[in-house]
């Protein structure tokens, strides 16, 4: 491979990896399981270490977690809270610990083993005894403030009661979900017509973070305690904090053993892997660290991750099921998406009765067949994948499966676009669209109309209520009481919903028209460019691509739905029932007119904090420096960018000089 198609393949790793931290840490709803995530990860990072001139300052591998919620308050952590390196095989561990023992000089040392817990990091500040503060751990140095909800956690004491307590005490653990809780509030939102969680770490993720802390504390969340954020001088070793930890009341992992040697370590790992099942809380793995805190330090840290611990990841759990059918889903898209039906196997604890196979090129790959025995896995959470087919079961009248040329819900023609794998639906009425572009419409990220379910947009589709996304407001009283299981409190509850969200802001308007490649971001630049949707709707592939976050393919997009007769029709009659709220671009920005450039690692803020920050204040964020650049913002280690910004003497700062010029 050429160096150009090196960085290409490691700037798609980028971001692919982007989109999934996203929707994990940020969004609570994960498209991809945690082993998937963590192979992609690797992929990287063994790229990075093999062209290490080719390494990007914002790549996943220098990072924490997901940007704290805008809508809490931000949190700063006084020392960053670290996420932890991963391995998944005996082979690799025993390659750390070699590495462990060369920096210290002997293999006289312990290690403390511990469950992985699969939920959020926290991090909680009492002063003088009292719980002051309670923090998620966000991007590992800005977390969001979520302290009324950390109290209504029945096992979070709210008052120290001890001797032996600094006047500040940081305590760091892990907030989870029983698995039990887990499917009472599936099954609970199941009978509302609510989306489910995937798992119960994003469940815990979504509880913990509610506006409405009411929410959280009938999640019925839990904590166990794992580390401090400050230095005590009386504790010595890891296990001495799960002592302290104890005594304070706290919970911590029932089950942490201090053991000597890789051995003890695989033996550790193997039992629990063997028996996670049994636990009443979901884990992926163990947690090895250096119990004591003098090698602790001695080791020392990467830029994400210290490196006198590991994450041991387990092995995905397979179970051996039938594919009892094959069927074909339509999206909103139109894009036909095969689905395996299977004879229903629980794994770990999850019954899983079908799989995506994403598109014909997949199935053609694994060869799946319906009546095929096939190997299913999950990895951490409910999101099961086939692994592969046991084709020595095989039946000789088994038939290879084809996607059919007519689409299965309006039955018109299937087509294919040029370079694409998928295969769509011709057909921009089909039902099936237009019930998944509504459900996108009133999504949170766009109209965002609270408490109607997919299970009522198919009904009103159904019964040919609504077919456009503009409909939704149409529909009478009368009609909404027509619909089986529809009484009159709930009617007048979804009418007064759709009242309240007729006023959107300009980009959530953007995002719930379903543009072709117009994600969450995308809206946010087109909003703070254009003055209206009007302007929007009128412009021109020049005035489109002269965006530098917008290419060629999103440009065309754009022009294609504002150009669309249909969407035309749609837009005119949302325009006389909605009211846009849109940014003032009349009011001149302080840092209009530049273009920063960051590098290195910032004390207090993340890149994506930065940069949010000076795109809200009227500037332009570029990825290099060039002549056109304005500023440079620098922290620690800060690279080439810094040597180039020198020669073209662009001019300098640190996010000091920049808070003191702008923030103040």
């Amino acid at each position: 491979m050429s160096k150009k198609e090196i960085q290409k393949e490691m700037d798609n790793l980028i971001e692919l990896l982007n989109y999934h931290a996203n929707k994990y840490y940020v969004e609570d709803d994960p498209e991809i399981s945690d082993y998937e995530y963590d192979q992609i990860f690797h992929k990287l990072k063994s790229l990075e270490e093999k062209y290490p001139l080719l390494k990007r300052q914002d790549s996943p591998t220098q990072k924490v977690g997901g940007a704290p919620l805008k809508k809490f308050n931000q949190y700063k952590h006084s020392s960053p809270m670290l996420s932890l390196d991963n391995t998944f095989s005996k082979e690799e561990f025993f390659e750390f610990h070699k590495r462990i023992v060369k920096k210290i000089g002997n293999d006289d040392f312990d290690y403390i083993c511990e469950h992985k817990f699969d939920g959020l990091a926290v991090e909680l500040i009492y002063k003088k005894g009292i719980l002051t503060v309670g923090a998620t751990r966000g991007d590992g140095r800005v977390g969001e403030d979520v302290t009324a909800n950390i109290k209504t956690l029945q096992n979070v004491p709210l008052k120290l009661k001890n001797t032996n307590l600094p006047d500040v005490l940081k305590i760091r653990g892990e907030v989870l979900m029983f698995k039990s809780d887990f499917e009472k509030l599936n099954l609970e939102r199941e009978k509302q017509g609510l989306k489910l969680f995937a798992n119960p770490r994003n469940a815990a993720a979504g509880s913990l973070r509610q506006l409405d802390s009411k929410i959280t504390a009938e999640r019925h969340l839990t904590m166990f305690a794992y580390g401090l954020g400050n230095k005590l001088d009386f504790i010595k070793n890891q296990s001495d904090i799960y002592q302290y930890l104890s005594e304070l009341h706290f919970p911590v992992s029932p089950n942490a053993n201090v053991v000597k040697g890789p051995e003890k370590v695989y033996s550790y790992h193997s039992y629990w892997e063997n028996h996670r099942d049994d636990l009443e809380y979901e884990i992926d793995g163990i947690v090895v660290k250096l119990n004591s805190l003098d090698y602790q330090n001695m080791i020392g840290d990467v830029a994400h991750s210290p490196r006198w611990a590991i994450a041991w990841k387990f092995k995905p759990e397979e179970k051996e099921t039938i594919v009892e059918d094959i069927i074909v889903q339509v999206g909103r898209t139109g894009i036909l998406t095969p689905v395996a039906l299977l004879k229903p196997v629980v794994i770990g604890g999850v019954t899983v009765s079908r799989v995506t196979l994403h598109n014909q090129d997949e199935i053609n790959r694994k060869d799946v067949r319906i009546g095929d025995s096939v190997i299913i896995y999950r990895s951490g959470d409910v999101i099961p994948k086939l692994e592969r087919v046991i084709k020595e079961k095989r039946e000789s009248d088994f038939k290879p499966f084809h996607i059919p040329n007519n689409c299965p819900v309006c039955h018109s023609k299937v087509i294919q676009y040029e370079g694409e794998v998928a295969l769509r639906c011709s057909n921009p009425y089909c039902p099936a669209q237009i019930k998944e572009t509504i459900k996108h419409f009133i999504s949170k990220k766009g109209m965002n109309i609270e408490g109607i379910g997919e299970e009522w947009i198919e009904k009103l589709v159904d019964a040919n209520y609504i077919n456009d996304v503009a409909d939704i407001f149409f529909i009478s009283k009368e009609k909404w009481l027509s619909l089986d299981r529809m009484g009159e409190k709930l009617a007048d509850k979804f009418l007064k919903t759709l009242e309240n969200s007729k006023r959107v802001s300009f980009d959530h308007f953007i995002f719930a028209l379903g543009i072709r490649y117009v994600g969450e971001q995308t809206s946010r630049i087109l909003a703070q460019k254009f003055k209206s949707i009007e302007a929007l709707s009128q412009a021109t592939k020049e005035d489109l691509e002269n965006i530098e976050e917008i290419g060629g393919k999103i440009a065309q997009s754009i022009i294609y739905f504002f150009q669309d007769s249909k969407n035309q029709k749609i837009l005119k009659k949302l325009l006389n029932i909605v009211t846009i709220i849109y940014p003032n671009l009349n009011v001149s920005l302080p840092l209009a007119g530049m273009q920063f450039v960051v590098t290195g690692t910032l004390k207090k803020y993340s890149r994506a904090q930065i940069e949010d920050l000076i795109v809200h204040l009227g500037g332009k964020v570029a990825k290099s420096v060039s002549s056109k650049t304005t500023y440079l913002i620098v922290g620690k280690n800060p690279g080439s960018k810094y040597k180039k910004a020198i020669e073209l003497k662009i001019r300098i700062l640190d996010e000091e000089e920049f808070e003191n010029q702008w923030l103040k």
